[in-house]
Order: C-alpha cells, then sequence, then structure tokens
C-alpha cells in the first residue's frame, strides 16, 4: 500500500469522519530501547504466556523501522545476516525528534533537522490549537526523548540548556521527570547533587520559590511551575483540583528505580526506592493535570530507564523496568474508559529503538557454530519461558541499539489511519510503518480537527 500524502489523509478524514469522532486527547507511551522480545519476556514473567497484556489486544497491530537520517532498513538482509540489525540504528534524539516532528534527522540532534534547521514538533502543533501539553519521564526530564518534543538544540548533551529551555520558555502543562539535586540514587538527602538536570542552580533555586515558568497561554503574564517532589504529592496530584502548570522531580537523582543501590539477581530482590512514584502514579497525575483544559491534551509518557537496562545487559531490572511500563499502560486504559472514552481519546504504544539486541538462549551456540541463519531464527522471538514468576531465558548481544524494527500498538480515534503508512512487509515482523509515519498521522488529524472547526 502506498504511502498517502497529509493532504490526501485530510481529505479522507474529513469525508468520512465527524468532528465529534477526533481525538480529543492524544497519549504517547514511549518505551525507550524495547523491541519485541522485551515484550515477550515480560509476558513469560508475568503471565508465563507469549501474550498477556491488554494493549496487545489493541485494533491497530504494526511494526515500526526507526532509522536514523540517511539510514534504512532492508528486511531480507535482516533474515539472513544475524549482523545486519547491529549497525545503521538510531539513538534517542534522533528518533524522539523524528516521533515528535515527522522528519529524520542525525544522531544527536534534539528538534532540528540534519542540518540544524528547527522543526515544529507536535506539542507546537497541539498548543496552537489550545491544547494543554505535558512530557513524562522516568529518567532525567531533560534526556533525549522528552527533550525531542520540546526543545530545538544541536546537541542531546547540552542538559542544563535542555532543562531550561524546558522550564522557562515552553508553553507545557506538565514536566515530569528525574533529576533532583537533593537525592542520591536510592532516594536518600544528599546536600551537593548536580543542578544541570534542572537547568542549574539559579533556576533550581527559581522552582523552590515558585519563580520559575514563561507564559504559557499567551496573556502575556508568566506561568510560575508549581513544584512537587515526593511520590505522596505525585499520588495526591492523581485526583481533585489541580494548578495550572506542575513540574514533579521525583525525589532520585537520574532515575525512579533502575540506578538504586544493590545488584540484582533476580526481579525485584533488592528493595525499591519508596521516595519515588511509579510510572502509573505519575501517568495518573499527569492525565488528572491536563484533562482540565476543555480542547484536549497530548501527552508523552517515556519508560526510559528500559534502555538503561538494555545498556548494561541487566535482565532483571530490564524486567522491572517492562513491568512499570505495563501498569502504566493498564493504568491509561483504565482512565480512557472510566474518565473520558476511546472516541475522544488517540492512544499510541511505541518505541524509539530497541537496545541490547535481546535473543533467545541458543544465539551465541549457534554463532559460534558458524550457523548464522540459525541465530537469526533465535533473535526472531525463541525467548524461553520457564514459568510466572521465573526470569525467562533469553541473552543480550549488544550493550548498543540495534536496527530492528519496533513494536506499535494504537487505539482510539484516529488509530486505523496509522496503517495507510505502511512501506512493507517483514518476513517476520509483518506490516511496518517509519517512525515518521506516525506524527504525521497525528498532524493529518490534527489538521482536519482544525479544518472543521472553522
Amino acid at each position: 500500500m502506498k504511502t498517502l500524502k497529509i493532504s490526501a489523509l485530510i481529505v479522507l478524514i474529513s469525508s468520512f469522519v465527524s468532528a465529534a469522532q477526533y481525538p480529543k486527547n492524544i497519549i504517547m507511551i514511549i518505551v525507550d530501547g524495547a523491541g519485541r522480545n522485551h515484550i515477550q519476556a515480560a509476558n513469560y514473567y508475568t503471565q508465563g504466556k507469549k501474550t498477556s497484556q491488554e494493549f496487545e489486544k489493541f485494533p491497530v497491530q504494526l511494526s515500526v523501522t526507526t532509522f536514523p537520517y540517511g539510514g534504512s532498513y532492508e528486511p531480507k538482509k535482516a533474515v539472513k545476516h544475524f549482523g545486519y540489525v547491529k549497525d545503521g540504528y538510531t539513538d534517542s534524539a534522533a528518533a524522539a525528534t523524528a516521533l515528535a516532528t515527522g522528519v529524520k534527522t542525525k544522531n544527536g540532534s534534539i528538534g532540528v533537522d540534519h542540518k540544524g534547521k528547527q522543526l515544529e514538533n507536535v506539542i507546537e502543533k497541539c498548543e496552537k490549537l489550545g491544547m494543554a501539553t505535558g512530557v513524562v519521564t522516568t529518567v532525567p526530564l531533560c534526556h533525549a526523548t522528552p527533550a525531542g518534543f520540546t526543545v530545538h538544540q544541536n546537541s542531546r548533551k547540552d542538559y542544563k540548556d535542555i532543562a531550561n529551555e524546558m522550564i522557562n520558555e515552553s508553553a507545557l502543562e506538565v514536566i515530569f521527570g528525574c533529576g533532583n539535586p537533593n537525592y542520591n540514587e536510592s532516594g536518600e538527602e544528599q546536600n551537593s547533587g548536580e543542578t544541570k538536570y534542572v537547568g542549574g542552580k539559579e533556576t533550581w533555586n527559581a522552582l523552590l520559590e515558585g519563580k520559575a515558568g514563561a507564559d504559557c497561554d499567551a496573556d502575556g503574564i508568566a506561568d510560575a511551575w508549581t513544584l512537587i517532589q515526593s511520590r505522596e504529592e505525585f499520588q495526591k496530584l492523581a485526583q481533585g483540583a489541580t494548578p495550572k502548570r506542575v513540574i514533579g522531580i521525583a525525589q532520585a537523582e537520574s532515575t525512579l528505580q533502575y540506578n538504586r543501590k544493590g545488584k540484582s539477581a533476580a526481579a525485584f530482590d533488592v528493595p525499591l526506592n519508596r521516595n519515588v512514584p511509579s510510572l502509573s502514579q505519575m501517568a495518573l497525575a499527569a492525565l488528572n493535570v491536563l484533562d482540565e483544559d476543555p480542547d484536549g491534551f497530548f501527552v508523552m509518557i517515556e519508560a526510559g530507564a528500559v534502555d538503561w537496562a538494555g545498556h548494561n545487559n541487566n535482565s532483571p531490572r530490564l524486567i522491572e523496568e517492562m513491568l512499570d511500563f505495563y501498569s502504566a499502560a493498564d493504568t491509561i486504559i483504565n482512565w480512557i474508559e472510566t474518565k473520558s472514552c476511546w472516541d475522544d481519546t488517540l492512544f499510541i504504544i511505541t518505541a524509539d529503538h530497541q537496545t541490547g539486541y535481546v535473543t533467545g538462549p541458543k544465539k551465541k551456540s549457534f554463532l559460534s557454530l558458524g550457523k548464522d541463519k540459525e541465530a537469526v531464527k533465535e533473535h526472531r522471538g525463541s525467548i524461553k519461558n520457564n514459568g510466572k514468576g521465573n526470569m525467562p531465558g533469553f541473552e543480550f548481544n549488544s550493550g548498543g541499539h540495534t536496527n530492528s524494527p519496533v513494536f506499535l500498538y494504537a487505539k482510539g480515534s484516529g488509530s486505523k489511519l496509522l496503517a495507510t503508512h505502511i512501506k512493507g512487509k517483514d518476513p517476520v515482523y509483518g506490516n511496518y510503518i517509519d517512525n515518521t509515519d506516525i506524527p504525521k498521522t497525528i498532524f493529518s488529524l490534527l489538521e482536519a480537527r482544525k479544518v472543521q472547526a472553522k
């Protein structure tokens, strides 16, 4: 099926869908570093079944190519050669930019094209329609994925500048993440922590004093952030009245749970940091703030430390981070079905790339025997089921990213339009679109909504 142009999609939507069916709210979860084998492994751990999650019942299920500017993905080569996907991969900055703007860029770039030109992102487009917007992550608030949806920087490593742009220049209503300078990785208080993740000492002090923040509603008056930090504050924000803008910086130095003290031999054998919320609690708090806007909202929610576990080949904590994502997905589905409805809301779950090259446990022996094709088969879904509550059998084959297609699950208003972008069919992963097609679909829905409103 050939990709439809955005203008053609607008005509299609306008002709066959009533204005009431355009998504009022758009929720996107990005599971940083996750691939299909990550889901299979987590499913075996949680239920002892290959398929066990509610989102795996969604009507739209596709694969997604993720390569950066100048790259490509060739299914036939991926099937034949185990090492093919170890090259040509994206990083989170380029992937987030593609998912937020619909334009490929080079690795390391945030919100700009390969020549450094600023790109309009989905949050900026939503704000022009009066929608509330937010970003939520389990890692530092200024890391590549939330940054890719909010700022324009040539380097993802300029954490202080990115945080300042998010906090002091953006029109976001919600920013939730980590990077708290007053707490270490286990949620214990410290006196002289790093402030780059919160924009430096001046911005951090302004947040503490309730003075940080720009005009977010174009009335010419600065809208200061309300700062929350403790798990109890996140939990309280999940219901009832809310401030206009909330920045939540959980009581952890860099990530909610992944970097807590202790070496894990099995999932959850090291006590959790009880100072911080779960991703599910952060998501619910964000939804309660954002749904105050009668024009609807857009929120990007990142399960960010799946990637960290993949880079470090840490199996137990990979399972922990995947289960934190599962809980958040279930919470959002319940919120949609009790506080909103599927006719009003588009829910998309995807990943920016795969990390760790997760395969079945026999791959290394196949490669040692020179059986490349057999190793590829193990890569394509031979995770060993050791029963519910037991660590599944799998291997890491890289400490970096791969160019393998990732998953996409979608449900709700406008979700079926994603399938109009199908680029081809992978022999194992099935029909696939490109990561740039996800925002292009959203842009079409936003444009058609704007046209109908006139």
